[in-house]
């Protein structure tokens, strides 16, 4: 529109009904905009909690273990982590050393290397086996991105699917 004075912008802004903001005060001379400031508000926060929405927010779970733990309870904590591994976490494989048991970490790294087989399907290894301290980590990721629950809008849309024709028929 051009350069205009800020009572004449202000008058315009009462004769539409609506709001004159500044969008830039540090500027020469000061830019101004006469908009629906409430609707500004409103539609930013609409855009700002679609935006938190879209994000996808990684959690690391952790399963701990001890050099002496068993089989069977080995293999109970690794189907939960196949799960959190299908859902798209992060999975966190810990094992501690009590007393005198860290004299023999090789034990600790054959069951890392155990449960990273076991997952091989489902896991890619991000932080291979390493010591700190008494504790001995290791860190699993997805290997697929997760799966996506089905929604109403996904099964409208495999019933909307083209009509079959019979041969012979023409269409």
């Amino acid at each position: 529109m051009g350069v205009v004075s800020i009572d004449q912008a202000l008058r315009m802004a009462r004769e539409a009904e609506l709001d004159l903001v500044e969008v830039s005060g540090n500027a020469t001379p000061p830019v101004c905009r006469i908009m629906d400031f409430g609707k500004f508000l409103y539609e930013r926060t609409k855009k700002e909690r679609e935006a938190k929405k879209a994000q996808t927010k990684i959690e690391i779970k952790e399963i701990r273990l001890r050099p002496k733990t068993n089989e069977h309870h080995r293999s109970f904590k690794t189907r939960d982590a196949r799960r959190w591994l299908n859902d798209g976490m992060k999975v966190r494989v810990t094992v501690r050393f009590r007393g005198r048991e860290i004299t023999y970490p090789e034990l600790a790294l054959e069951d890392l290397r155990e449960i990273a087989a076991e997952l091989a399907d489902v896991a890619i290894v991000e932080q291979l086996p390493g010591i700190e301290g008494r504790v001995m980590t290791m860190l699993l990721g997805p290997s697929k991105p997760p799966k996506k629950k089905p929604t109403a809008a996904d099964s409208q849309r495999t019933d909307e699917s083209e009509p079959e024709t019979v041969e012979g028929e023409s269409a």
